[in-house]
């Protein structure tokens, strides 16, 4: 997806079926994602982004972040280890605590 890069939450993509599922629950403001199975998400060219703890954050202010991959299945920093705060690389839970709790891994694949 081309995405706008002047937009805040509209980064350029690639993403599977099931981060498309992912995507559209998170849209539709549904209580959790509905995919079956893990999604991943490319976003090579990095992203704007609101917040690394509320999923539908509208008001602070923009975050850059680079070039990541995302694996979009509900993840627990307490089951997997991981950190739950933004790292410039490697893997860190976003969004932690909410159903759309995912890894983010800092840095090109």
């Amino acid at each position: 997806m081309p995405g706008n890069p002047k937009a805040v939450g509209d980064p350029p993509m690639c993403a599977d079926a099931a981060s498309m599922q992912w995507a559209a629950d998170f849209k539709a403001h549904k209580p959790k994602p509905t995919n079956t199975v893990p999604g991943i998400t490319y976003m090579l060219a990095g992203a704007t982004q609101r917040s690394d703890t509320d999923p539908f954050d509208k008001t602070s202010p923009p975050i850059q972040v680079g070039p990541h991959w995302m694996i979009m299945w509900p993840f627990d920093p307490k089951t997997t280890g991981l950190p739950a705060t933004h790292k410039p690389a490697g893997a860190y839970i976003m969004w932690a605590g909410s159903p759309y709790a995912h890894v983010h891994v800092m840095g090109r694949p």
